[in-house]
């Protein structure tokens, strides 16, 4: 498969480069951005993907994440796809940014006229993981996941149905129950019809409900959050991971919440989380 670079830069010893090729799962260009630490150089690499929020690109968390520092002081690989497909082609609804574009929410849709495009389960779990590994410098034994929001959610799901290719996951401010989330109802109705029991493959909580299992999961939510108590809801997290025995690390922040400053305040908690599980 043809990769395109877009750019390179040098960051921290390191590389921050963007990337593109055409993608047979969303049958569309896409957009992705890989650092690459020094160590990559001469050796493989552990490798994190982050999947971001509503609303953003790779390019979001790439300008305002402030992870190029620590992921260069532990070797680790960064990974940052595109939240949905591009282009004119793309079904879309410009009127609303919970659905379309920048909404892709990591599922494969189902419906019309957003199954033509919106596979984003498939693109992140196989092309874009089997992309990466083909072109960069990575332990296929040492990936792990992480994201924030709609990205959080993607991050848990994917993990708890694909723990023997992501051995470490965590998240911010993550959507843990998409099928009661103000945000995200309209889109799972819209990607894949009115069956609530199609939803429940995409929702973490019910995922874990219905037997999926992790060892272990981090989590961080600020308290000063304004979509906690309508779309974020991390106590039914807590409470399924309770009930299923998985280890779960729930970090309330005080005063933290949504955006960026928050996630660029504990992002190197989380990489050393993840370089610890992922045997760096």
């Amino acid at each position: 498969m043809t990769l395109e670079t877009i750019s390179e830069a040098k960051a921290f010893d390191g590389i921050q480069g963007v990337y593109a090729h055409n993608a047979i799962s969303t049958n569309c260009k896409m957009n992705f951005a890989v650092f690459l630490p020094r160590q990559a150089k001469i050796q493989k690499c552990p490798t994190l993907f982050y999947l971001s929020g509503l609303t953003c690109t790779h390019q979001n968390v790439m300008d305002k994440g402030e992870y190029r520092r620590m992921a260069a002081e532990l070797g680790l690989i960064i990974v940052c796809p595109d939240t949905s497909p591009r282009g004119e082609e793309v079904a879309d609804d410009p009127d609303d940014w919970q659905l379309g574009k920048g909404a892709g929410f990591y599922l494969d849709a189902t419906q019309t006229p957003w199954a033509d495009h919106y596979q984003m389960e498939t693109y992140v779990r196989d092309e874009l993981y089997d992309l990466v590994l083909a072109n960069f410098p990575v332990d296929p034994a040492r990936v792990g996941i992480l994201g924030h929001s709609m990205g959080g959610h993607g991050a848990l799901t994917l993990a708890l149905k694909n723990p023997e290719k992501y051995k470490s996951c965590s998240a911010f401010a993550p959507i843990v129950n998409p099928s009661s989330c103000d945000w995200s109802i309209k889109g799972l109705s819209a990607y894949l019809g009115d069956d609530k029991d199609s939803w429940r493959a995409y929702d973490a909580v019910h995922l874990i409900e219905d037997g999926a299992r992790y060892d272990a999961l981090l989590v961080d939510q600020g308290s000063a959050d304004g979509f906690l108590e309508n779309g974020l809801k991390p106590w039914l997290l807590q409470d399924a991971c309770e009930k299923a025995g998985i280890g779960l690390t729930l970090n309330m922040r005080e005063g933290y919440d949504h955006s960026y400053y928050f996630i660029s305040s504990f992002m190197d908690d989380h990489l050393r989380w993840h370089a610890a599980r992922l045997g760096n």
